[in-house]
């Protein structure tokens, strides 16, 4: 199949969104399909890059002011536009509706290509000042959701990773047809080990007590003080991991530093993939104090490493986290149930073996493979009803242009109808090397 997917959000941006995005990207062109990705460039010219066989394309953009490391492309209508008919995707999937995503779904329409869109997205993502504000916060989620779903209900198809991300859409008034499809998680990746001591003594961690990590952001919402704040409510001398950065690092810190607990907290930033793989299983427990996760891809791959999860009792999280059965929910904010729950979970060597077990059987639904079938035969399924539609309504005009009967066809030409539902094949002058090509468009 040939597919684009069209995003804002695209690595080398760290993130939910990015990861999900590429991901699919890559894992469709090893299948075999011809991938194109639409996202933002770092600078100002638009690029193109052939990566690990995706043809991704670029387009120049400037940083959002309010969201550290977000880009905001300009408007460009004709350069998508010439793209879409060159490289004649039998479907395009969106996955941010704001700038990118609007541009190619307008697009999509008068170029009659069928059009999946993915949202990932919560008000509070956008501003949890405004979304938590007594006055604006309501008519701010309002907008914001009237903005979705509107967006939304001029696709063909819609998704979300979860029920809860989905069930929020219906409130609002979603009419397209629609499912939940999970991101999914690579489990012959992340998988339960042997804990590695090294790696905690590369990272300056403790091994003389239990090491509870936590992998995000650090943004308002994720509400990483609740969990810092926690553990001067414990009774146990547990250790927190922070793996990540983001704008609220400073004042995490700072928080750090007036209940003196820097020394049972460490900011370890940005861990590269085997590092924070051995820190997984070298952990005690996950935890995720987050009030704004549609799904939560740190939280995935560590219930397939085998760990148990405390996690705020917020949006989807419960999806993931059974109370009791693979960890804990706490109720969003209180860093003092929170703590009961760690101390339970460190305290208990038995609970904890069985919420391990608990967290791997859960997340087994949610494999890698078996999300990439559900969407290659949702893509198929839609690609092929768009094309039929397509030719019905070809046929309708047809029928009305001539009075109920399609005149003969002269010999050597081919009737509109055919033309309609053609698709021609495409070679592209893709620079001859491996790896990652980089030339300006």
């Amino acid at each position: 199949m040939r597919i684009m997917l069209v995003t804002d959000q695209y690595p080398p941006m760290v993130g939910g969104v990015p990861t999900v995005t590429r991901g699919l990207a890559v894992d469709f062109a090893k299948r075999g399909h011809q991938v194109w990705v639409v996202a933002p460039s770092y600078g100002a010219r638009d690029v193109r890059r052939l990566e690990h066989d995706v043809r991704v394309y670029r387009f120049s953009s400037f940083e959002w002011p309010t969201y550290e490391g977000l880009r905001i492309p300009f408007l460009p209508f004709m350069p998508i536009r010439n793209l879409i008919k060159r490289s004649d995707p039998d479907i395009i999937h969106i996955h941010s509706p704001v700038v990118l995503g609007n541009v190619a779904q307008i697009l999509a329409g008068g170029l009659r290509k069928p059009v999946i869109a993915t949202n990932h997205y919560l008000p509070i993502n956008m501003s949890r000042s405004l979304s938590s504000d007594p006055v604006f916060g309501k008519p701010f989620s309002s907008v914001t959701y009237s903005y979705l779903v509107n967006f939304c209900n001029r696709c063909e198809y819609v998704t979300a990773p979860t029920q809860t991300a989905l069930n929020l859409l219906y409130e609002h008034g979603l009419r397209a047809p629609a499912r939940a499809i999970s991101n999914g998680i690579d489990i012959s990746k992340y998988t339960p080990g042997e804990p590695d001591p090294e790696v905690l003594r590369r990272f300056g961690l403790p091994e003389d007590r239990p090491l509870i990590i936590h992998v995000n952001r650090l943004s308002e919402e994720k509400r990483i003080d609740v969990l810092i704040r926690a553990l001067k409510y414990m009774r146990q001398p547990a250790h927190v991991a922070l793996v990540g950065s983001g704008p609220m690092e400073s004042e995490l810190r700072a928080l750090t530093a007036s209940l003196q607990l820097e020394d049972r907290v460490s900011f370890l930033g940005y861990v590269r993939d085997a590092d924070l793989l051995a820190l997984r299983r070298t952990s005690t427990l996950f935890a995720i104090p987050s009030e704004a996760d549609l799904q939560s891809l740190a939280t995935m791959e560590a219930m397939a490493c085998g760990l148990p999860v405390l996690a705020a009792n917020s949006y989807a999280l419960p999806e993931l986290v059974h109370h009791g059965e693979n960890g804990f929910l706490f109720q969003p904010g209180n860093s003092e149930e929170a703590a009961g729950y760690l101390d339970t979970m460190i305290e208990n060597d038995e609970l904890r073996a069985r919420m391990r077990q608990g967290s791997l059987d859960i997340i087994a639904k949610h494999d890698r493979l078996a999300i990439l079938d559900e969407w290659e035969d949702l893509y198929r399924r839609l690609s092929i009803e768009f094309k039929e539609d397509k030719e019905r309504k070809q046929h309708m005009r047809t029928m009305r242009k001539y009075g109920g009967r399609i005149p003969h066809e002269r010999k050597g030409s081919r009737s509109r109808l055919r033309r309609s539902g053609s698709t021609g094949d495409l070679s592209f002058d893709w620079p001859a090397i491996d790896g990652t090509s980089d030339t300006q468009i």
